[in-house]
């Protein structure tokens, strides 16, 4: 293989690496319900906390709640799955790589 090549191969992966710890930092906060749940998560798709009103704490509304959790997870999972499509697109030129969300 041309020196170039691999030398440009490692190249992007010592970025790529560099890119992937800076969104483990990235944080993102998505709500629900008018801010009653609140759901942050960082660039790699961990939740970093969840933290729900107790307004909406009502045992006989379980569903709702379990709704509203679920549509928050969902939204800030979609939220940074696009934070780091973004960070991460100037890398890899718009190039879509398995395993690189």
């Amino acid at each position: 293989m041309n020196k170039f090549v691999l030398r440009q191969a490692q190249d992007l992966q010592a970025k790529l690496l560099k890119a992937q710890q800076e969104l483990a930092e990235m944080t993102t906060e998505v709500s629900s319900g008018g801010g009653a749940i609140k759901i942050v998560i960082d660039g790699q798709q961990r939740v970093r906390s969840v933290s729900i009103s107790p307004e909406v704490i009502n045992g006989e509304d379980i569903e709702m709640l379990q709704d509203l959790v679920m549509t928050a997870v969902n939204e800030a999972i979609q939220k940074s799955q696009d934070l780091a499509a973004n960070h991460l697109s100037g890398l890899t030129g718009g190039l879509k790589i398995p395993g690189m969300f």
